[in-house]
């Protein structure tokens, strides 16, 4: 039996066994009475009675292990002309900073806080710090319309917002406030504090006393240290869209999301501490969520933050620039990214002059891979091109080819294989298995892995 196979089988057959031993990747405060709670069924949850801090998992830990002088996050945007690096150490000691100033605004263990921010590395900084206090984050992908934030925030009711003077994109700035400000008028629900970034390329007008300037709160705060939380307490609310029409808020916990991502980096994408991982994504989306922050955070990666598009910014080549210059091990974006690249650069001539001996595997998820993409990317990379599927839902994959684990061939089309945690079966209009070739509906049977 190959490595998959064993571990699939392990998987479902005793969950409890398999996921407590990933679980001893991740740094228990005090560790959990069960790893599965399936007392209550259909409600399963994970890692009962165990607490731990994310951000403690992502940051502090890595410090105290002797990676505090390894880059954590490199921050690279063209459309300002900036790249910058942050080591482990100045991450912890700006997020706990900012955790501070955040406590002094009134937020507290399971407060909420949404946060409405650009590419930008405060965006990862509040994500952590809200992570460091036991308060739960809401992210709202910035620049969106102001009703939509309304809506947001009045099903979240945060007790703070976190936002910018300004997006930039390509030949143009977004005017943040504007939104923010209607936003707020909007909703039932009243903010007790705004904090407020200022960029340089436009600065906002400020209502006082609600608002406050994010260096100014800074200034003062007194750095705060880790809290500790419950395994099952609420990490961070994402809202994504219903088919009612309102948006739905997936609330996701702490230790199974922990265990989870900590395990998917080294088995699925196949990278581990050291390692530059680069998912060309937003922060607003759960795959920035999980994979820009998190999962390489817990796992001691390095991590990209790109303000930037595949295209445009200056050209068709982007990508290949940023994977070559910060040596990314294994992009991961969506197929929409890819098709755009070829567009613009068919016969792939911009990746010439780009050094890409670093980058071992793309992969791609958002959206079916469709197989010309596919060719295409195989052929100009002359690397494996990886599918793989999974949703806010999940905020893991579901399916994928496991490259950490068991490398397989790929299958055009195909996103290969469940993913050890994940009992997918695919099923007819009885409910019954269907063979082979024939249609039918994807469905997975409880309990769900962690993380989910």
């Amino acid at each position: 039996m190959g490595a998959y196979a064993a571990a699939y089988e392990r998987s479902i057959a005793d969950p409890t066994r398999f996921w407590g031993l990933a679980a001893r990747d991740v740094r228990w405060l005090v560790p959990p009475d069960r790893v599965l709670d399936d007392g209550a069924p259909p409600f399963y949850r994970w890692f009962t009675g165990g607490e731990l801090n994310t951000c403690d998992n992502a940051l502090d830990r890595h410090v105290e292990e002797g990676r505090g002088d390894q880059p954590a996050l490199i921050y690279d945007s063209p459309v300002t002309g900036t790249v910058r690096t942050y080591t482990y150490r100045e991450l912890t000691d700006l997020v706990a900073r900012f955790a501070g100033a955040l406590r002094a605004q009134g937020v507290d263990r399971s407060d909420r806080v949404v946060i409405y921010l650009p590419m930008v590395p405060e965006a990862i900084i509040a994500m952590l710090a809200c992570a460091r206090l036991g308060a739960v984050h809401s992210v709202v992908f910035g620049g969106f319309a102001a009703r939509e934030l309304a809506v947001r925030i009045d099903d979240a009711r945060p007790k703070a917002v976190v936002s910018a003077s300004c997006g930039i994109e390509a030949g143009r700035i977004v005017p943040y406030k504007p939104l923010l400000d209607r936003a707020l008028d909007l909703a039932k629900h009243k903010v007790e504090r705004c904090v407020i970034r200022q960029r340089e390329q436009l600065h906002a007008d400020l209502v006082r006393p609600r608002d406050v300037d994010w260096d100014e709160a800074v200034a003062g705060a007194e750095p705060a240290e880790c809290v500790p939380v419950a395994a099952t307490d609420p990490l961070y609310i994402l809202y994504t869209s219903g088919t009612t029409g309102r948006p739905k808020g997936v609330v996701r916990d702490n230790g199974g999301h922990a265990v989870a991502l900590r395990w998917s980096m080294e088995n699925v994408f196949g990278v581990g501490p050291g390692d530059v991982f680069w998912a060309a994504s937003d922060v607003g989306w759960v795959v920035g969520h999980s994979y820009i922050v998190y999962a390489p955070l817990l796992t001691g990666c390095t991590t990209v933050l790109y303000e930037g598009k595949p295209v445009g910014t200056p050209d068709a080549g982007a990508f290949w620039r940023v994977a070559a210059q910060h040596r990314v091990k294994a992009l991961f974006t969506a197929p929409t990214a890819i098709r755009a690249i070829k567009k613009e650069d068919p016969e792939g001539a911009l990746l010439a002059g780009h050094d890409l001996s670093a980058l071992d595997t793309l992969f791609l998820a958002g959206e079916r891979l469709d197989p010309d993409t596919y060719r295409w990317a195989s052929r100009v990379l002359d690397r494996p091109v990886i599918d793989h599927w999974w949703q806010t839902e999940t905020g893991w994959p579901i399916v994928a080819n496991l490259r950490g684990l068991e490398p397989m061939p790929v299958k055009p089309g195909s996103p290969s294989v469940p993913v050890p945690g994940y009992d997918v079966r695919v099923l007819g209009p009885d409910g019954g298995a269907v063979p082979p070739g024939e249609d039918g509906d994807i469905a997975l049977r409880l309990p769900l892995p962690p993380g989910t």
